[in-house]
């Protein structure tokens, strides 16, 4: 086997079962890279710098298609269920063994680097990928190393990825082509049939997500970023509904777009980039994402390009609603350069409400804070993933990132309950869905208006302002905010038909009512006691 790259670790591919390549192509950089992609034929130039490619068939994730090696050592561990499903021990061993057939011969593609900015809590992880340009969504989404770390870089946990692997469900005991399979006795991910990038990086969250509750840190579906006072805030939320875009204020300071712990000693990152999506991006609205669209080095997945002039058009959706951009983090101006932070003073969570009947903004008690982030309520938008229609589905997603979990969702909550209590950090419900009525009606809040109450709320605008009961959701809304009209908070008042917006809050609160029925016998009163009842 030859192997290639000025920073090749003397613990080699045996480590995962590996031998027997042509050519592994190790730690290259950036200019590299786009020479083995361009040469590989797996994308183009855009205008402006960027890489853009095509993942084909999958634009999202395929959550039907996760597996965890049934093991004993995590056997009792994992909430296992629809979201959580085992593979046996054998059959997660057979699909490595058709991996190593398959690898057989053939050119590779390693990036070694770190998952988590704290160094006390760090992953080593290593990526092998058949294709140049998922080693360059590697290289942007995680933290590298520094040179000389990387002779003696022994993984702690290995992601193999085989997008042109096609599982045999007869045989892989799969349900598609597509398997996306975790072992935590081998230390090992092995992702098969799908060229969507975003699979490497959700892995590495998963497995993290399982790690750190054991060394008392909660792993979050959340951005984070810092005041000027040194104040710092954390964004939960799904894809879409701006996690990204309002945790990049140019106000604020950016600690991370996505993935962060909260440890006894503050905040830290899980990555080392962003993977923003990138549909109808504005310049005017969201500057410092729109530039890194036109930056050597980003890569951008399923975006349209001009054949001729490799111009953008990031207004078109004709692969998917799911456009993303995979940038290092120091694309974003103004951004923590060690990826750390205190003590959150506040906590917000994001929901895109499609049905258009919570407010924009709302106070959250302590015991609302945990309910809330039990429920996960939100909407599932187009593309990102696999089998969603055109509209966005309303859905809970406990902890705001149900398929990442794999311990039961009440590990979490309680110790997101704990820290809240600990700090004294001030909670928030966001919805940057819609106003005036449900998904093709109403209107999807204004950003500026957003962007406004967010602000009014980290600043401590919000703290000496009057608030009223919503009826519906008992959530605690401000009359008023600074730059946004007194009517925008009050969901009803936007609707023309106000039978028709309680008709619709009265369905969206039995819908809470059902999910919740799960959780009941696992919290306290407290908890019980905030949570959304329907009107009898």
């Amino acid at each position: 086997m030859q192997q290639v790259g000025t920073a090749v670790s003397r613990f080699g591919l045996d480590l995962a079962g590996l031998s027997n390549l042509s050519v592994a192509h190790w730690n290259l950089g950036v200019p590299a890279l786009y020479e083995q992609a361009i040469r590989r034929r797996e994308g183009l130039l855009a205008e402006g710098g960027a890489l853009a490619v095509r993942t084909g068939v999958y634009t999202g994730r395929s959550p039907k298609d996760k597996f965890f090696a049934d093991e004993a050592e995590s056997r009792a561990d994992i909430w296992w269920g629809a979201v959580n499903v085992a593979m046996p021990e054998e059959r997660f061993a057979a699909l490595h063994r058709r991996f190593q057939a398959y690898f057989q011969e053939r050119e590779t593609f390693v990036v070694d680097s770190y998952a988590g900015a704290d160094p006390a809590y760090r992953l080593k992880v290593r990526v092998i990928t058949e294709m140049a340009w998922h080693s360059l969504f590697a290289r942007n989404m995680f933290i590298r190393p520094p040179p000389r770390a990387l002779g003696d870089f022994a993984p702690d946990f290995t992601i193999i990825q085989a997008p042109s692997f096609q599982c045999v469900p007869e045989i892989d005991g799969t349900n598609s082509e597509v398997a996306i399979a975790v072992s935590f006795k081998k230390k090992l991910v092995l992702i098969a049939g799908s060229h969507y990038a975003g699979e490497i990086k959700k892995s590495v969250f998963t497995i993290l997500n399982y790690l750190l509750p054991v060394k008392g840190v909660l792993p979050m579906h959340a951005s984070a970023n810092i005041g000027p006072k040194a104040d710092t805030a954390i964004f939960f939320g799904l894809s879409g509904t701006g996690k990204t875009t309002l945790s990049a204020d140019a106000s604020r300071t950016l600690i991370g777009d996505d993935e962060h712990g909260w440890s006894d000693k503050g905040i830290f990152n899980f990555e080392g980039g962003c993977y923003a999506k990138v549909i109808k991006l504005s310049a005017e609205a969201e500057p410092e994402i729109y530039a890194t669209t036109r930056r050597f080095g980003t890569v951008l997945e399923n975006v349209v390009v001009d054949a001729d002039t490799r111009a953008l058009d990031l207004d078109d959706a004709r692969f998917t609603e799911n456009t993303r951009a995979s940038y290092p983090i120091d694309y974003i101006p103004n951004t923590a350069p060690d990826g750390l932070g205190g003590q959150p003073s506040n906590v917000v969570m994001l929901t895109a409400d499609a049905f258009g009947v919570l407010p924009p903004i709302s106070k959250l008690t302590p015991e609302q804070a945990m309910y809330h982030f039990l429920s996960g309520y939100t909407a599932r938008v187009a593309g990102t993933e696999k089998g969603l229609g055109q509209e966005p589905q309303a859905t809970f997603s406990t902890c705001f990132g149900a398929p990442f979990m794999p311990r039961h969702p009440t590990v979490y909550a309680r110790m997101l309950g704990e820290r809240i209590q600990r700090h004294g950090t001030a909670c928030w419900l966001v919805n940057t869905g819609w106003s005036g009525g449900g998904y093709g009606v109403g209107q999807r809040f204004r950003i500026q208006h957003t962007r406004a109450m967010l602000r009014a709320a980290l600043d401590g605008k919000l703290a000496a302002v009057g608030v009223n009961k919503d009826p519906n959701f008992g959530l605690f809304v401000p009359d008023a905010c600074p730059d946004v009209p007194r009517d925008v908070l009050d969901p009803r008042s936007t609707w023309a038909d106000k039978k028709a917006y309680d008709q619709a809050a009265a369905g969206v609160a039995k819908r809470f009512e059902t999910n919740f029925k799960q959780f009941e016998g696992q919290v306290d009163d407290k908890v019980k006691s905030a949570a959304i009842r329907a009107a009898a």
